[in-house]
């Protein structure tokens, strides 16, 4: 019996994310800028008391401004990753981060990661419609075929926000590394080209004006 052998792929190379901003009813994503951002992102992290929000995160949580400074500095400011802050419109404020990173132009994967929102942005169509912007450039702009999601396989919310975002889950990466002097499963999640379409026009039609209230409350969930 002959071996058997994948489709052929006619794949030239896809982009590396650009400086550009990405725009949209709700919110902006500005490439990081250390001297434009680092105040009102820590400001806006601060509003965790608890600091749960750094749980799940190699570093942090921050006790000032100046460490936290420092941490951008040495972690968010290079090529690679890639790394966004998300600006409010309804706040008027830049209330979390993102990036881009393990980054293979040439084989067309790309992942989301380094996802950070401080409590306000939390559960807002602001968190949602960022998510959304970052995977129509990474499909639409940038031409990767293939979008991961990783996380540690404890962290439920962040597993629960992958698959509601159309993330499929694909498994676990048992003892995948160590951070915070902590093992770490890490679970995996991916959108590939073809769903992209699919997935598209169930966040276009969540994210109608008319889906949601003054307070920009919800009618209908994603």
């Amino acid at each position: 019996m002959p071996l058997k052998i994948s489709y052929s792929v006619n794949f030239k190379s896809a982009k590396f994310p650009s400086k550009k901003q990405l725009v949209g009813k709700y919110s902006i994503l500005k490439p990081l800028n250390f001297k434009n951002h680092a105040g009102e992102l820590f400001k806006n992290f601060s509003l965790d008391k608890t600091n749960t929000l750094w749980t799940y995160m190699p570093y942090g949580p921050f006790k000032n401004l100046p460490s936290f400074k420092s941490y951008l500095k040495k972690n968010c400011l290079n090529k690679e990753p890639f790394f966004y802050a998300i600006y409010s419109k309804r706040l008027k404020s830049f209330c979390g981060v993102a990036s881009y990173l393990r980054i293979k132009p040439a084989i067309g994967t790309i992942e989301v990661g380094w996802i950070t929102y401080a409590p306000n942005l939390q559960r807002t169509v602001e968190a949602t419609e960022a998510m959304y912007l970052m995977m129509k450039n990474v499909f639409e702009n940038l031409g990767y075929r293939r979008y991961e999601w990783k996380c540690d396989n404890l962290n439920q919310k962040s597993k629960k926000s992958a698959q509601r975002l159309g993330f499929k889950f694909e498994g676990v990466f048992r003892q995948a590394t160590i951070y915070k002097k902590r093992n770490r499963d890490s679970a995996w999640f991916s959108i590939i080209d073809k769903e992209w379409k699919q997935c598209k026009n169930k966040f276009q039609r969540y994210l109608k004006r008319s889906n949601f209230d003054n307070n920009l409350r919800e009618y209908k969930k994603l």
